[in-house]
């Protein structure tokens, strides 16, 4: 499929910024690379996230490092500033979630078995504001990831957002649960075969993932056994004040059985 004139100017835009302006990383503003070593390798720290009110249903997620320091801009500038070119950090990052997390089932995949990343759909009205889906981007670049690593992923969009449905950014942990109720449905059943597991950027009160969790069971459920896991894999978690910082959780620490 050929690129898009819009892509194309997109494309060009960004190859004369990058002439023009000077590069600098997104997370602490280094000139340098678009990502700083250092910025690089705190997303290089697995972890479970552990929302502070822990909601009932919240799936098994891992997060490659915690969403604050320097994390935090470089996030906010590939979702809400249009610095695609980080993608590539942040997808591999995603990726190295995916992996940990898989780690973690007490009866890990066949080997060849394959592996469903399910973005985590954002509302219409957010895919309009930004101009694209970041969290497809960063599914998208997972892939490559993984199945350069020899992983046999893909993604699979098996969720949608009704029409009316809004973006949850910016509220707080009660209201994200009154407005995300019954918010995720499916896009098609029965669910291909494969482990499937929840992809998105942030998790923060847990209730998307929750949420979104709750309706890909349901999709699950049709022609699969009852105690498929789903599970979770993000870019980053906000971290609990009682959290070790850096702690990377062994595979018995989010043992899951499936």
């Amino acid at each position: 499929m050929g690129t898009t004139p819009s892509g194309r100017l997109g494309d060009a835009a960004r190859t004369l910024a990058d002439l023009v302006l000077p590069r600098t990383c997104a997370g602490c503003a280094v000139p340098g690379p678009v990502l700083c070593v250092r910025c690089r390798v705190l997303l290089a720290r697995p972890r479970l996230a552990q929302p502070r009110r822990h909601p009932p249903g919240f799936p098994p997620t891992v997060a490659a490092g915690a969403y604050a320091g320097p994390v935090r801009p470089a996030v906010v500038a590939f979702k809400e500033h249009g610095r695609a070119e980080l993608a590539v950090p942040l997808g591999t990052a995603l990726a190295l979630s995916v992996v940990v997390v898989l780690a973690g089932l007490a009866r890990p995949p066949d080997a060849g078995a394959p592996v469903l990343l399910v973005p985590v759909p954002r509302s219409a009205a957010a895919v309009r504001a930004r101009g694209r889906d970041h969290v497809r981007e960063l599914a998208g670049r997972a892939v490559a990831e993984l199945r350069a690593a020899g992983v046999p992923a893909s993604t699979v969009p098996l969720l949608r957002r009704p029409r009316g449905a809004v973006d949850s950014a910016g509220l707080g942990a009660r209201d994200r649960q009154a407005n995300l109720a019954g918010r995720f449905a499916a896009r098609r059943r029965p669910a291909p075969s494969g482990v499937l597991v929840l992809v998105d950027d942030v998790v923060t009160s847990g209730a998307t993932l929750t949420e979104a969790a709750r309706a890909l069971r349901a999709v699950a459920r049709h022609g699969r056994s009852a105690d498929t896991p789903v599970l979770a894999a993000v870019v980053a978690a906000t971290p609990r004040r009682t959290a070790t910082p850096g702690a990377v959780p062994s595979a018995g620490a989010f043992t899951v059985r499936g």
